[in-house]
């Protein structure tokens, strides 16, 4: 196994820094009267939320089988990366890797940082090739490296072999973004955090969860990378609101797997109907909770779904002539094809 010098990998500045110590980092026992907080002694929501996620925290950990110190929990998966860039990369100077096309969340917070994101292109099956990315493995300026996988817009899931092969070769953060892990059949590499020190695997609440409404997502990795996220996060960076909005969701796992069931029967029949339109060129296989699906003419089909009140994604600047489709509800998708069946006959 790789010993991670994590010295070598966090910026100094982050490194040496203290973190803000809230009132409840002070005081965590219980209490009848809270007079530390500066808060308003009035109303409902007035009191500040718990600032380490304690209860998600311990959930997950025994419904993920690690350990809480390896578990962060951020506002949305998006701070975790935007984190992972502020704490591994010296703006202006250090760089991060991805594979194009993929999130585009990666380009934004890299350009917010002032890291300059070199975007390695997939080959034709939409996998990485070793071979082109190999020079940048042993680049002492990369110091993250972006995988996500299933990943978004091609919906398909990266070969295990090749992932392994980078965090093995790679003497920097490698971050698996696993938004729509629980769409695919492929295990999770939170199964692997104790395996390779330099693994940082992101998980969200927003789509197999249906709380994107709600912003959490989650890190999990080894417990020295976590304890250095934890200090430079903000203090309070998860809502009482949102916390509870989670809290439900894992006491009703049920009924998640239920919506996660229905959502790939879903999936399938859906690839069924599109299969049998004229217009339909391809459809990508895909493990997530979308269809990456080309097209005779992508920007017209979405402008003439738009005039049928149906929103797609166009993703034809990314994958010539596709749209993106997210599987809905059977109704949903039913008026779905019902526009794109007008299409074909015309």
């Amino acid at each position: 196994m790789k010993t991670l010098q994590l010295e070598n990998l966090v910026r100094e500045n982050i490194q040496n820094l203290t973190a803000y110590s809230s009132a409840r980092d002070e005081f965590k026992g219980t209490a009848d009267i809270f007079l530390d907080a500066n808060e308003n002694p009035y109303g409902t929501l007035n009191r500040y939320p718990d600032p380490h996620q304690v209860q998600i925290k311990e959930q997950l950990a025994e419904l993920k089988k690690v350990g809480t110190d390896q578990i962060f929990i951020g506002n949305g998966s998006d701070e975790v990366i935007d984190l992972a860039f502020r704490i591994f990369c010296e703006p202006g100077v250090d760089k991060a890797l991805t594979f194009s096309p993929t999130y585009g969340m990666y380009d934004v917070s890299a350009n917010i940082n002032n890291i300059e994101l070199i975007k390695q292109p997939l080959i034709n099956d939409f996998q990485i090739n070793l071979n082109q990315l190999q020079p940048y493995l042993d680049d002492p300026s990369v110091k993250i490296i972006f995988v996500c996988s299933p990943n978004n817009p091609t919906g398909n899931t990266f070969n295990t072999e090749d992932i392994e092969y980078i965090l093995e070769n790679f003497d920097g953060i490698v971050i698996i973004d696993e938004a729509y892990i629980d769409f695919s059949k492929q295990a999770s590499f939170t199964t692997k955090i104790n395996q390779y020190q330099n693994l940082i695997v992101s998980q969200t609440f927003s789509k197999a969860w249906g709380l994107a409404g709600v912003r959490v997502g989650a890190a999990y990795s080894n417990s020295k990378i976590i304890d250095v996220y934890n200090r430079v996060k903000p203090p309070y960076n998860v809502s009482v609101l949102n916390q509870e909005a989670v809290l439900n969701s894992l006491a009703n796992l049920e009924e998640v797997q239920q919506n996660i069931t229905q959502i790939l029967t879903e999936r399938e029949r859906l690839k069924e109907l599109l299969a049998t339109l004229k217009m339909v060129n391809k459809i990508y296989p895909t493990d997530a909770n979308f269809l990456l699906v080309q097209v005779d003419n992508a920007d017209e089909t979405y402008e003439y779904l738009i005039e049928k009140k149906v929103i797609i994604r166009n993703r034809n600047k990314l994958v010539n002539n596709c749209i993106r489709i997210t599987v809905g509800t059977p109704e949903e998708n039913e008026k779905l094809i019902e526009a794109l069946q007008l299409i074909s006959k015309s």
